[in-house]
C-alpha cells in the first residue's frame, strides 16, 4: 500500500491533505483542477498542466503533460512539483507515488463534490477562508440564474444530448444537476446506480416528449433527420439549445465556473423563440 504523504486522496475518495507550503510548484492533470486552482489564487505556483488547459492567464503557456491516460510522467518528474493534482480515472498516480511525487487525486462527479474538492484543495493550499468564500460564490451564482429563468420554463421537461450514441446526461449527472437547480425537469432517469451518462434509445426521446432539447451542435444539427424528431414539440417550436464545443465545455467541466455555465445556459434558453 502506498504511504498516505505520497498518494492523497481526496474530494470524494475521501483522505488527508498535503500540508500547506508557503510557495508550491503546482502540476494539474485536469482543467477543471487548473481552473480551481487559479480561483483559489494560486496560478502563478503552476509549472505543468494537462493537454486540455488552455486558460485562465498563462496557463496555455506552460508545459503540456499530456491527458488522462497518457500523463507524461518523466516530464512531470522533471518539472520537481510538490503537489501533482489528478482526476479519480488517471494511471498516472500510483506510478507517481512510487517515485516520490506527491499526488493528490480529486473526484468530482456531482455538485456537493465539487464542493468538497473545492474545500480539501483550500486546505492543501492553505486556503480554507478563501475556498469557502468560492463555494459561497458558486452557490449565490446558481441561485441567482434560476431566478432568471422565466415561469413559463419552468417545470419544463428536457433533454440533454452529449455525445454520439446518442448519449445523455442524467438527472444525477453534474449536468443533470444544473438543470435540476434551473428548474427543469430531466426525462433522462438514471435510478439508483444506473449510469451518469446513459446511451438512450432514440425512440424513448420521441416517446417522452421532452419540452426541450440542451446538446452539442455537432449532433444536434442533424437531429431532425433521426426517424421521428421532426414531429417532436421541441423541434416544431424551435425549443433546442445548440451549443458550441467552448460552451458545451463549460457546461461539463465540475469546476470553479458552474456558476457561469448556469448562466450561459439560461442565456441560451432566453434566446429560444417565445411559445405561443
Amino acid at each position: 500500500m502506498l504511504p498516505v504523504p505520497a498518494l492523497a486522496m481526496l474530494g470524494l475518495l475521501g483522505g488527508m491533505a498535503a500540508p500547506a507550503l508557503a510557495q508550491h510548484r503546482i502540476v494539474t492533470m485536469s482543467p477543471s483542477l487548473t481552473e480551481a486552482v487559479c480561483a483559489l489564487g494560486h496560478c502563478a505556483e503552476l509549472v505543468g498542466t494537462d493537454r486540455y488547459s488552455s486558460g485562465p492567464g498563462h496557463v496555455a503557456r506552460l508545459p503540456k503533460l499530456g491527458g488522462l491516460q497518457d500523463a507524461q510522467i518523466e516530464g512531470i518528474v522533471a518539472l520537481k512539483p510538490d503537489m501533482v493534482l489528478l482526476g479519480p480515472r488517471s494511471r498516472a498516480g500510483e506510478r507517481l507515488a512510487q517515485l516520490g511525487v506527491p499526488v493528490q487525486v480529486f473526484d468530482a462527479r456531482t455538485h456537493a463534490d465539487l464542493r468538497r474538492m473545492l474545500l480539501a484543495l483550500g486546505h492543501s493550499l492553505g486556503e480554507p477562508l478563501r475556498a469557502q468564500e468560492l463555494v459561497q460564490r458558486i452557490e449565490r451564482e446558481l441561485d441567482a440564474a434560476a431566478r432568471r429563468v422565466p415561469a413559463a420554463l419552468r417545470g419544463r421537461t428536457v433533454y440533454i444530448e452529449v455525445g454520439i450514441g446518442p448519449t445523455a446526461a442524467s438527472d444525477r449527472s453534474f449536468i443533470g444537476e444544473t438543470v435540476a437547480r434551473l428548474g427543469l425537469q430531466n426525462i433522462v432517469l438514471s435510478g439508483g446506480e444506473g449510469a451518469l451518462f446513459p446511451r438512450v434509445n432514440p425512440e424513448m426521446v420521441v416517446r417522452r416528449a421532452p419540452d426541450l432539447i440542451i446538446g452539442p451542435q455537432t449532433t444536434l444539427s442533424t437531429v431532425a433527420d433521426r426517424p421521428g424528431w421532426a414531429g417532436m414539440r421541441a423541434l416544431r417550436q424551435q425549443q433546442v439549445c445548440q451549443l458550441d464545443a467552448e460552451r458545451m465545455d463549460l457546461l461539463s467541466r465540475p469546476g470553479p465556473r458552474l456558476g457561469e455555465a448556469a448562466h450561459m445556459l439560461v442565456d441560451c434558453l432566453l434566446a429560444l423563440p417565445t411559445k405561443h
